[in-house]
């Protein structure tokens, strides 16, 4: 089954922030905006590693409703707009505040 490159990064996308939300960061010892912020960039590496694995030096051009993009603006973009919902959910489960400042 060949499936069309949206949905290979979509797919990628989804199964890494699955990981993430619902495995990674719940068993997190003390769960902190800093160590969820680190892990997402490591898990955040790991989707552009990927996405690059597959589509580097292709051409492969990605549609994005609007405009087109490569393959690493794409996997950008959506994993940002996927993992916005999550991240809030994520916040108001565990109680974390991310855009409280604190002041000491």
């Amino acid at each position: 089954m060949n499936l069309p490159p949206e949905a290979q990064i979509l797919i990628i996308n989804a199964v890494i922030l699955g990981v993430a939300y619902l495995g990674i960061y719940p068993s997190f010892k003390t769960i902190t905006l800093t160590k969820v912020a680190v892990a997402d960039c490591v898990l955040s590496g790991l989707s552009l590693l990927v996405a690059g694995a597959l589509f580097w030096g292709t051409g492969v051009e990605f549609s994005m409703l609007l405009f087109s993009t490569n393959w690493f603006g794409f996997s950008i973009l959506t994993m940002l707009l996927m993992e916005l919902p999550l991240f809030h959910w994520f916040c108001q489960k565990r109680g974390l505040k991310p855009f409280e400042i604190d002041e000491d």
